[in-house]
Formats: structure tokens, C-alpha cells, sequence
């Protein structure tokens, strides 16, 4: 296991299913907004598989996308096993990155409205004066909830971690022990699907087994 802590061994993320804003094209960041039908359909087909990963915990953003999402694996659990308990842990830690003023717009707004941010964006830069998030500070808190989370699970369990597309990838970065300030190759993932992180050989670091994978 990562740093020959006890805990979990093995990390699913999961993105949460679609929502009217994916559809339109309209930057989310932490605006809380429901599934749409589709993104219940897609919930309900990833749950059907991600519970073959049989997680003994499964934490979620409270952001009621990522819980709707988390919800419908924790019943396909319970299906699967006559019954049993599978609470959703919320945890704030595991939101969608914060875009500021930029939350709510379409991606031509911010291109007109706010050119230099629109073009930091696209490079993975710093986005300055906007009230936005920066990447470092997603990556930090969202690896920081996964340990603290894998740490707490049983011994050569898997942990769930329901969340989001930008968070996800920057937590990825910051738990494959790369500063997601610099390191731009982990891109975020397609609605409902889903990476897994493994135990590394370099303590404080896990490694990516796999990425954007589908039902």
C-alpha cells in the first residue's frame, strides 16, 4: 500500500452523471445543480458495473450531482448484497474546482467577456481575478480527503469517491505526486466515467491503473 500505510489499497473515481449545464455548454464549477434524466440513466449504467469494484466506502462531493451519482452505486451495492447498508460520506473537500465569476457562463461569454482568463484556461494557467480556484489549492484538498479516507477504510479494501471532472484530474495529479501548478497531462473525464488508482512503490504516491473508463 502507498507509504506501507493500512488502509484501502485501491482508489475508484468516479465523475458524476450529466446535467442540463454539461449539456449547454455552461461552466458548473461548485453552482449545485441536479442530474438531468440522461445523467440518471448514465448513474444508474455506471453503478451496475462500479459496484463490481465493491467499495467499502463511498464518499462524494455535496455537491447533489456527485451525492444523486453516489446514491445510485450505494443501491446497487445494496441490491447486490440482499439489502445491506452502503451510506454516501459527504465531503466538501471533493467539490468541483471554485470558477469564480466565470460559474454559469458559456464558453463564448467568457471568451469575449474575459479574454485573457478564457485563454489561461485553455493553457492550464493561473486564473487571475476572477475569484477562481487555483489548481494547486483543488489537487491539495481532494488528495487530502482520499488519504484521509483511504487511511480510515479496512486493509486491501477499495474506497469510491464520487466528484467531479476538473477536481478529479487535479487530484489524480496531486496523488501521482505531481504539482497540478505545472503538470497539465491528466484530463478531466466524460460523465459517469471513472479512473483507478493502485498502491505506487514511492510512498506518499498512488498510481494510475487506469483513466476515463465507461460502462
Amino acid at each position: 500500500m502507498p507509504d506501507g500505510r493500512r488502509g484501502a489499497s485501491r482508489v475508484v473515481l468516479l465523475r458524476h452523471g450529466q446535467t442540463d449545464y454539461n449539456v449547454a455548454g455552461r461552466l458548473q464549477g461548485q453552482v449545485d445543480i441536479p442530474l438531468n434524466e440522461a445523467g440518471v440513466a448514465q448513474a444508474q449504467a455506471a453503478a451496475s458495473v462500479v459496484a463490481g469494484f465493491r467499495p467499502s466506502v463511498i464518499v462524494a462531493s455535496d455537491l447533489q450531482r456527485a451525492v444523486e451519482t453516489a446514491q445510485a452505486v450505494g443501491e446497487a451495492l445494496a441490491r447486490e448484497s440482499s439489502g445491506g447498508s452502503h451510506t454516501v460520506v459527504m465531503d466538501a473537500r471533493l467539490r468541483e474546482r471554485a470558477f469564480g465569476e466565470l460559474e454559469g457562463m458559456y464558453d463564448a461569454e467568457i471568451r469575449e467577456r474575459y479574454p485573457s482568463v478564457w485563454s489561461a484556461r485553455r493553457a492550464g494557467e493561473r486564473l487571475v481575478g476572477v475569484g477562481a480556484e487555483d489548481r494547486g489549492e483543488v489537487g491539495a484538498r481532494f488528495a487530502e480527503a482520499v488519504w484521509e479516507h483511504a487511511a480510515a477504510a479496512p486493509d486491501g479494501s477499495t474506497i469510491l469517491a464520487v466528484a467531479h471532472g476538473a477536481c478529479i484530474a487535479l487530484g489524480i495529479t496531486a496523488l501521482l505526486g505531481l504539482d497540478p501548478e505545472e503538470f497539465t497531462g491528466i484530463r478531466g473525464i466524460g460523465n459517469c466515467h471513472w479512473s483507478v488508482l493502485g498502491p505506487s512503490r514511492v510512498p506518499g504516491t498512488w498510481r494510475l491503473e487506469s483513466h476515463n473508463v465507461a460502462a
